[in-house]
């Protein structure tokens, strides 16, 4: 074989290894005939199902935040790059990849470590009833389970299947049920063999592109080794304990409020029973924070300078695509106002202002 020759045969197989992969996702799916209800049952059934994989997120909501919700805004509003080994429940973990290194949330058992590999910090706590998003929550299986649930079955379809991370996809279309929802809709691709989901998109308005995107760019459904999700601090690392997550774990714990059972017409959720509401479920939640004034003033001038911003009798408006913000005004002299958000309309915000206003219970003390 001539010197030319060689180097064809080693161009062309070249071409082959490099070519196999992109001609493997060119592939059309194969789609199944299930139905709507069916395919739902057959993602809620796969729920405990292992996995691993790479995962990537990307947000378009430029969320107007301050120090305290800076983490928040980044995920929304960026992409998110992510490794995921999830062996059950409470055996799992998500790093989440960046350009210095990696931040990591482990789940062993009923604590919960994060670690950072920067400041050579890890913290481990108790996962509170109530805390702001993270990460490991944009994982499509996470998310996929927070906006499936209590679906209304009749608000459900199928579409097309998809090739995604070499896997077949089936589809389902969720519509919310609740007319305080200012979500349009949510496509959502499962696993055909596990029922895991492998893409998620939240749709803000029709016709347009989704707002949120979360897929596995590489997906493994075998369950991962015990090693995967065990952390051992490195030596000379910064490890403590923290009772206080975040900002809303923080004002759970010691606000000296309780907000009414209902807002807007959603209901409460049982698990929030101190100062911080939860409401609706699905794709048409609602989240009410009391805040002191070191948190609620960086905000309200944070919000001020967004465009679009509406100064209403209720406090501060923004919206953000299906993402509503309020930061009503104090009263009664008493804390330095509600952070109401969530994915329902400008309407049923600034009713749950004034159900706030209304039905609030001051239980001891002043706020701090």
């Amino acid at each position: 074989m001539t010197g030319f020759r060689r180097w064809s045969v080693v161009a062309a197989l070249a071409l082959l290894v490099v070519a196999a992969p992109l001609a493997w996702r060119a592939v059309p799916a194969q789609d199944e005939r299930v139905g709507a209800a069916a395919l739902l049952a057959r993602i809620e059934a796969g729920r405990d199902h292992a996995y691993s994989g790479y995962v990537e997120s990307r947000g378009t909501l430029s969320l107007p935040v301050a120090d305290r919700f800076t983490d928040l805004g980044a995920l929304l509003g960026d992409v998110t790059r992510m490794r995921v080994w999830w062996r059950g429940s409470s055996s799992w973990r998500v790093a989440e990849l960046l350009a210095t290194g990696e931040r990591d949330v482990v789940r062993d058992g009923s604590l919960t470590i994060s670690w950072d590999y920067e400041d050579n910090e890890a913290e481990r706590s108790v996962d509170p009833d109530i805390r702001l998003p993270r990460a490991a929550d944009l994982v499509p299986p996470a998310l996929g389970r927070r906006l499936l649930e209590d679906v209304d079955r009749d608000h459900v379809r199928r579409i097309p299947a998809r090739r995604l991370a070499g896997r077949e996809g089936l589809g389902l279309r969720l519509a919310p049920a609740a007319p305080q929802s200012s979500i349009d809709h949510v496509d959502l691709w499962a696993d055909r063999e596990t029922g895991v989901p492998l893409r998620v998109e939240v749709y803000g308005a029709p016709g347009r592109r989704p707002v949120l995107v979360s897929e596995f760019r590489s997906f493994d459904p075998g369950r991962p080794e015990a090693s995967t999700s065990h952390f051992t601090p490195p030596a000379g690392a910064d490890s403590h304990f923290d009772d206080i997550l975040d900002i809303a774990d923080a004002a759970n714990q010691y606000a000296p409020f309780v907000p009414p059972p209902t807002l807007a017409g959603l209901a409460k959720a049982p698990r929030a029973d101190r100062a911080v509401g939860l409401y609706g479920s699905g794709m048409t939640q609602l989240i009410a924070v009391p805040l002191w004034s070191r948190a609620a003033n960086p905000l309200r001038e944070q919000l001020l300078q967004t465009p679009g911003v509406r100064r209403v009798d209720e406090g501060t408006l923004v919206r953000v695509g299906p993402l509503g913000l309020l930061l009503t005004r104090s009263w009664d002299g008493v804390g330095q106002g509600w952070l109401v958000s969530g994915t329902v309309t400008d309407e049923a915000l600034l009713a749950a202002a004034h159900d706030l206003a209304a039905g609030v219970r001051l239980v001891v003390g002043q706020f701090p």
